[in-house]
């Protein structure tokens, strides 16, 4: 992978060139993920949550066609507004930065920009995953395989609830990705504490985490580590009340003959209607939480190992 395609902010340069805790973090969120205002201001709340946890941030993005490691205030601000904005996963990437488009990362692509930085954690919402009727439309996220190839640990709420999680999870283990559920013998279901689906493994302070980790590089297995850290008790919505919305959701774009691409941005915006915004301040309540992990487990990487 060639660095030449990368610009550094100097915070995040100067961290990594003395091997301080960094946190990358996605631009989906700030592109397609809220409207504006709330979106930079939910980033820069995002970023100041790592910051207050003791890592630096790395928002990722790709503006006209250069990565940039870390966003300025201003590209921060452009971004908030930009339209033409691509949202790219592996598959266009390379196209966005061919011919000097502007794109926001997802899971699969803020994996792939961080390992080329050299970032070993990446902190987001939610992941995505194996979707409802794969068996007629193969539709399954790419951050899955991403997950299975490339060495960055995500912290996440688990996998958004929209999809099929069994499915998900039963992936993630043949692609042998460890799936850890932090503080919890449950998988989380993003707006949603439990999911009613088992953890494979519990763990329950950074440093845990982080020896699995250095314990994985250690045997020279390749790829992730996922780490599914339930939303905070306060702000969940629960898991039968938002199936209630999601049933509701499907069944719309069902009969809207909604497919594809388009079924993700549908679902969402349905259930921010019939939540009356609570599944947006859910989203925004997980992502600070997950934030806030990946800056303490980012701490405990960079700390030297103990003999």
């Amino acid at each position: 992978m060639d660095s030449r395609l990368l610009d550094f902010t100097p915070e995040v340069r100067a961290a990594l060139d003395q091997g301080r805790a960094v946190v990358a973090l996605e631009s989906t969120i700030i592109t397609h993920g809220m409207p504006h205002p709330q979106n930079v201001a939910t980033a820069r709340e995002v970023e100041a949550v790592v910051r207050e946890n003791g890592a630096v941030p790395a928002t990722i993005a790709i503006i006209a066609g250069r990565i940039k490691i870390g966003l300025t205030d201003d590209e921060l601000d452009w971004l908030g507004t930009a339209s033409d904005v691509m949202k790219l996963s592996r598959a266009d990437l390379p196209y966005a930065i061919a011919v000097k488009r502007h794109g926001a990362t997802t899971v699969a692509a803020t994996m792939i920009c961080a390992h080329l930085a050299g970032i070993q954690v990446f902190a987001t919402g939610g992941i995505g995953g194996v979707h409802q009727g794969v068996e007629t439309t193969m539709d399954i996220s790419a951050d899955l395989d991403e997950l299975a190839r490339t060495p960055v640990a995500v912290v996440c709420a688990g996998a958004k609830a929209i999809l099929d999680l069994p499915r998900t999870l039963e992936y993630l283990e043949t692609r042998g990705v460890p799936v850890v559920g932090y503080g919890t013998a449950e998988f989380p279901a993003f707006w949603s504490r439990t999911s009613g689906l088992p953890a494979p493994i519990r763990l329950d302070s950074p440093d845990e985490v982080a020896a699995l980790i250095h314990t994985k590089e250690a045997l020279g297995l390749t790829g992730g580590v996922l780490i599914a850290n339930p939303v905070p008790e306060a702000a969940q919505i629960s898991v039968d009340e938002m199936k209630s919305f999601i049933d509701q959701a499907v069944a719309e774009a069902s009969r809207r003959g909604i497919t594809g691409k388009a079924v993700t941005p549908f679902l969402l915006s349905f259930l921010f209607e019939s939540t009356e915004g609570r599944s947006l301040a859910t989203n925004i309540a997980l992502v600070k939480n997950n934030a806030a992990l990946a800056a303490r487990l980012a701490t405990s990487l960079a700390t030297p190992e103990r003999v």
